[in-house]
């Protein structure tokens, strides 16, 4: 049985504002990792790469982009990686 990463403990510790806000962004980090998972077979964030996430900001956002690059900082925060 294959265990699937957990992302909202995975993004706990950079998770701020109101309920909604933290659900929002664990509902759409759960997006990106499926999206990235089918695409490159990757569904752990610490194997990623910052083309898979511009991969994802540039295909699969249609009209909230702006709410997907909210949670992409989010998740690079947590890595402790640079970019955007």
């Amino acid at each position: 049985m294959i265990r699937l990463f957990d992302m909202e403990l995975f993004l706990v510790g950079v998770l701020t504002g109101s309920h909604a806000t933290r659900q929002r962004h664990l509902r759409q980090a759960k997006t990106i990792q499926a999206a990235i998972s089918d695409r490159w077979y990757r569904d752990n964030p610490w194997t990623w790469q910052h083309k898979h996430l511009t991969w994802f900001l540039n295909q699969q956002t249609a009209g909230s982009h702006y709410y997907y690059l909210l949670t992409s900082r989010l998740i690079v925060r947590r890595l402790g990686k640079n970019g955007s």
